[in-house]
């Protein structure tokens, strides 16, 4: 349960981002001049996805200094989730850009180009090096935030170009093999795009809802029902805030007899769920035996649940 206890410092990292935003796009101008000069159309295609790579990093800075707003009475939850959305951003771009590739390369197979190796492999060189540095700059802040590692494996599926890159412009100074170009321009796009289908789901399930990934909904019911003085749980929503903050609202019903005990028993469930699961941020109804609600859903509300209390 240790993914719901990360304290995380609001400022941590801020420079390092800016710091990789900054050489991210000195790269894709050095890029965009090499690529003119040359007449290569790989180069520039590398540098708009360079490009994108900037841009990621420049909506998660963004994001990061968003999701500090304090909560107002248009966004009464805050703007934690401006982390979301960005990953989300980030990781649909990568997506797109991953079957451009892909489109792009299979059409070089039918009409390979001529590629100038030697300034293609020392142009590489140099992203490799900065991809590197931006690498560095981010990995210790993307094992915290998923809006990090979506623009940190931008880098990292960049620098692999890069080397993939350099391997196939030497193959074609040695050897004049140009289908080694879209060949290895397939192999980045299949890695691209396997990396953010499989971190675009995490993403969704926040936005949509989802229950934590690594809380069964199930055992966290069983251990609110086996509280002394609970008789039931009903209309149970378990959900994550952000990334590393889980909420849960539930009804519990005091058992018969045990009304005088209702706000020891809630703040005992509410203790239970905090140190068993590291969820802080609960609301609970309480209701007692004799005047709970009629057939409710143990998880969620119904429809009819839910007009009922439209009305209440």
């Amino acid at each position: 349960m240790s993914g719901h206890h990360h304290h995380v410092d609001p400022d941590a990292g801020d420079a390092r981002v800016f710091w990789a935003v900054v050489v991210n796009l000195g790269l894709t101008v050095a890029q965009i001049i090499g690529g003119i000069l040359s007449g290569s159309l790989a180069l520039i295609a590398d540098a708009i996805h360079n490009l994108s790579d900037a841009l990621s990093l420049i909506i998660a800075f963004l994001a990061r200094k968003i999701a500090r707003r304090p909560a107002s009475q248009t966004m009464t939850f805050g703007y934690g989730r401006a982390e979301i959305v960005a990953a989300l951003i980030n990781y649909t771009t990568l997506i797109v850009v991953g079957l451009y590739l892909t489109y792009e390369a299979v059409l070089r197979f039918f009409e390979p180009q001529s590629v100038d190796g030697w300034l293609v492999v020392v142009i590489a060189v140099v992203a490799l090096a900065v991809d590197t540095v931006t690498a560095l700059l981010t990995y210790t802040l993307s094992k915290q935030s998923m809006n990090i590692r979506a623009a940190f494996l931008h880098n990292v599926a960049d620098a692999l170009g890069s080397i993939a890159v350099i391997v196939a412009g030497t193959l074609i100074i040695l050897y004049d093999w140009r289908l080694i170009d879209p060949l290895v321009t397939l192999m980045i796009a299949g890695y691209i795009l396997w990396q953010s289908f499989t971190e675009i789901g995490a993403v969704i399930r926040i936005l949509m809802l989802g229950s934590p990934p690594d809380l069964e909904t199930q055992t966290v019911l069983v251990e609110m029902q086996n509280v002394a003085g609970v008789a039931g749980v009903h209309h149970l929503h378990l959900w994550q805030m952000q990334e590393h903050q889980s909420a849960l609202d539930a009804h519990i019903v005091i058992e018969a007899g045990r009304w005088g005990d209702a706000d020891a028993t809630k703040e005992a469930v509410k203790q239970a769920l905090k140190d068993k699961f590291g969820i802080s941020h609960t609301t609970i109804e309480l209701e007692c035996a004799e005047h709970a609600c009629q057939d409710p859903e143990t998880i969620g509300h119904d429809a009819g649940d839910q007009r009922q209390n439209s009305h209440s």
